[in-house]
């Protein structure tokens, strides 16, 4: 099963969107964004910068587990991921934000 963005707006009314692998779990999820069309285009980046690894932020939350953020070519931080139990875990998390991003389908859920 491929992975897919799921588009929302969360309980402060912003749009917002994750990244789900096709076994549903949630590898990377965006900012809020004031405007539909605002999320809309950071999905696209991501789907452009995921194959780039460079693009991959490679650290560790405030209690020292692994975690990544993907950056867009101006810096910008444009998704981020869970905290993980390991650098190999963090790594497989990456691979697979590589693997689902590209060609993920877009699950619009705001009515």
């Amino acid at each position: 099963m491929a992975g897919k963005f799921e588009l929302y707006k969360d309980k402060a009314g912003e749009f917002r969107f994750r990244l789900k692998a096709g076994n549903g779990e949630i590898i990377l999820v965006g900012e809020g964004y004031k405007r539909k069309a605002s999320a809309l285009n950071g999905i696209e980046s991501i789907r452009k910068n995921s194959v780039i690894d460079q693009r991959y932020e490679r650290k560790a939350t405030s209690s020292g587990k692994p975690m990544f953020n993907l950056k867009a070519s101006n810096g910008q931080t444009i998704g981020t991921s869970e905290a993980y139990s390991s650098d190999s875990a963090r790594d497989n998390g990456i691979d697979s934000v590589k693997r689902n991003a590209p060609e993920a389908s877009l699950d619009d859920q705001i009515a």
